[in-house]
């Protein structure tokens, strides 16, 4: 609307939520008088269907919380102590440009290293945008592999990148399975699709260590010990084969490896896994029957399946699933993991790994407090430190050491961000970013097919800038000339994907100007079965139970387009079960699992007060049976420890954790923790078996009173 008179000058902008999240909200964003007065989502959005989550709808709090950083700053105390003042932008490139020529001039380049992965999700300033930045500076490789690496490794080894089934096709499963997922606070919006196949008569299962909100929804909820799916999915296998319960027409036509892979699971028995996952015998059959019986049928696989020592081949194992009983051929039939395959995103436009100097070392961000503390012995060390869309001290483990590590007097550190994380606390320069209300973004998913364009809603506050922007600064503070240094962001927007692809006929930038969103070009929702006819995008173009691929490898995406120096050990191109690393022989009796928090995204968020109250102090909930053997009571102060660390957290007393079990979701940040330490003080650096992911799900502890 148009301004009349003395009355404020209203619009409604389109906008989509920039968090590393499945649902990549559409956002309307309504402006008064050049400021945002709300967020809400958009109702015609199919997706998002006009709600927003805990996490994101008071977005605005975020663009005009008080402690923005709005300028450069420069230290002027100790590391740590969060005393900065203010500079201007001109001398703060000067003095990163110095600093980094000095590096390289007494170390190398690749003395520097960036630290990022997705503190937004934009194709423009997410996961990439630093890459050509990094790339032609030959700084050290950072390897992000926090999220879905060691899954993607297995995944593609057994049916390719392919998007799998449509997230709004659900309606259509008869029986879905939610596999290490707490959709209700971690995937909101793909629930009611869910929903609605339930009260079309599918019955829902979660698997999970953890009886959380989406377990309390479901029809069955199985209990399950930490790190031991693989045992399960293979039992189920085991079943499937012996009671002749397998697909034989789709295995035999659209699969390869069968008889291996039925002799390789006759060992895997329901008894077996029992002893393995807690599970009884008797329910793994059930499990197995109705699953394999029941078609379509459906399984939803969380982030945390890969997140111990055997989590690799657990997604490989779970991914046999579908084919072995035909899941595929109908329309909400098959496996849920990554939809984004389906988006012809231009990675190679964004990272620019031509510009990389071949062999440069790579360095995984997970070791990051041994990298800068010397306990890797790197040479050269690393000298400079670059953190954007980050906050390496919430989410890396060894929080000890990562803090140990930030604080060198001779490291040069400087960070992009928001606010003064605890991250942004320990830097030299602090750079200010613009929020997603003021800046150009565009996005797919990760968990639908929708593409949005996200238009900036409001002018930057202050001097803050667009990661694209502040990357254009610094190359050409570093006099780097090539093209992808001086594009516009509607330059970039434009090289985001191959617009020619046919999942994007009918979709234009202009298009998106328009709408704000809109549909890959793909069958709809009541038609989609990729695989109906099996072409899987594996080297047979089949389910491979038995992989073509025999080398671990991390997806160059995770690695700023590089496959230098990839893992490369050599893997069973069968699935086989990989048991826990960490068990109660190390002296410590209680897994401890750190899930994703319901109202923070990782570590963002951990600092607003409306997010803050929802998730309330960071705790540890334990089983009754667990707190009467140490005394322990509810809403007391507890210690957990091992040998890597220890944080302090409230006490939850809860049968909602099996024995055995404690839980802490991560995210809470150090410096509003009672210790100033968090659950990633104990979490373990070593990887899973396959793509270098995490294994914070494995892991040991001990629980103490205070």
């Amino acid at each position: 609307m148009t301004a009349t008179d003395d009355r404020p000058t209203l619009s409604i902008v389109r906008a989509a939520c920039p968090h590393d999240c499945p649902d990549t909200c559409a956002m309307l964003v309504t402006v008064e008088d050049g400021r945002a007065t709300e967020v809400r989502g958009d109702p015609d959005h199919p997706f998002t269907r006009g709600g927003l989550c805990v996490k994101v709808n008071n977005y605005v709090d975020k663009v005009y919380n008080p402690d923005r950083v709005l300028h450069p700053m420069r230290r002027n105390g100790p590391k740590g102590s969060g005393r900065f003042e203010r500079i201007s932008w001109d001398a703060a490139l000067d003095e990163i440009a110095d600093r980094f020529q000095a590096a390289i001039a007494e170390h190398g380049p690749t003395s520097i290293m960036p630290v990022s992965y997705l503190g937004t999700e934009g194709i423009l300033n997410g996961l990439n945008v630093g890459d050509p930045f990094f790339n032609r500076l030959g700084a050290t490789i950072s390897e992000r592999t926090y999220c879905d690496s060691g899954s993607c490794t297995a995944y593609s080894m057994t049916i390719g990148a392919t998007a799998g089934v449509d997230p709004e096709s659900f309606v259509h499963s008869r029986y879905i399975v939610i596999w290490a997922c707490n959709m209700i606070s971690t995937n909101l919006h793909l629930w009611p699709l869910v929903a609605e196949a339930q009260r079309r008569g599918a019955k829902v299962v979660v698997i999970d260590p953890v009886r959380h909100r989406t377990a309390k929804q479901a029809d069955w909820y199985i209990p399950i010990r930490p790190g031991t799916d693989g045992a399960l999915a293979l039992a189920m296998m085991h079943v499937i084969i012996d009671e002749g319960l397998a697909d034989d027409e789709y295995v035999r036509d659209h699969t390869v490896g069968f008889d291996e892979l039925a002799e390789r699971v006759r060992q895997y028995t329901p008894e077996w896994a029992a002893q393995e996952t807690g599970i009884p015998a008797e329910d793994i059959r059930t499990l197995a029957r109705e699953y394999a019986t029941s078609q379509p049928s459906m399984i939803r696989i969380g982030v945390a399946i890969e997140r111990h020592a055997g989590g690799g081949q657990t997604v490989r194992a779970i991914a046999c699933l579908p084919s072995l009983v035909g899941a595929w051929r109908r329309v909400g039939g098959g496996l849920l993991q990554l939809p984004l395959w389906a988006f012809p995103v231009n990675w190679g436009g964004l990272m620019h790994p031509e510009l990389a100097t071949p062999g440069t070392r790579i360095v995984n961000q997970f070791l990051l407090g041994r990298a800068l503390t010397g306990e890797m012995a790197l040479d050269p060390p690393i000298a400079c430190l670059v953190v954007y869309n980050s906050n390496p001290m919430v989410v890396c483990p060894e929080q000890e050491k990562v803090t140990r590590g930030m604080a060198r007097e001779d490291l040069f550190t400087v960070v992009s961000d928001h606010v003064l994380t605890d991250t942004a606390r320990y830097a030299d320069i602090v750079l200010p970013a613009t929020t997603q209300l003021e800046q150009l973004d565009i996005m797919f998913s990760w968990g639908h097919f929708y593409v949005s364009l996200n238009t900036p809603a409001v002018e930057p506050l202050g001097e803050a800038v667009p990661n694209t922007e502040l990357f254009r600064r610094l190359a050409a503070r570093m006099g780097f000339t090539e093209e992808c240094f001086t594009r516009t962001d509607e330059e970039m927007v434009a090289d985001a994907f191959d617009w020619s692809a046919p999942a994007m006929q009918g979709i234009t930038v202009e298009s998106l100007r328009e709408t704000g969103w809109a549909r890959l070009n793909l069958p709809s929702r009541d038609e989609y079965a990729p695989h109906a006819e099996g072409g899987f995008p594996t080297p047979s173009g089949k389910t491979e139970f038995r992989s073509s691929i025999t080398n671990n490898f991390v997806v160059p995406l995770f690695r700023q387009g590089s496959n230098d120096h990839q893992p490369g050990d050599e893997v069973d191109p069968h699935p086989h079960y990989v048991g826990p690393r960490e068990t109660a022989d190390s002296g410590y009796r209680l897994n401890l699992i750190s899930p994703k928090s319901h109202a923070y995204l990782n570590s963002s968020a951990g600092d607003q007060a409306a997010q803050r109250r929802v998730q309330g102090e960071q705790a540890v909930t334990i089983h009754p049976a667990d707190a009467a053997e140490r005394g322990i009571t509810d809403g007391r102060y507890v210690r957990v420890f091992n040998d890597r660390g220890q944080f302090v957290a409230l006490a939850k007393i809860s049968d909602e954790v099996a024995p055995g079990v404690a839980m802490c979701p991560m995210g809470a940040w150090p410096k509003n923790a009672k210790d100033s330490s968090t659950v990633n003080a104990v979490n373990p650096f070593r990887f899973a078996d396959l793509g270098n992911a995490p294994t914070f799900s494995d892991t040991r502890v001990e629980v103490e009173r205070a």
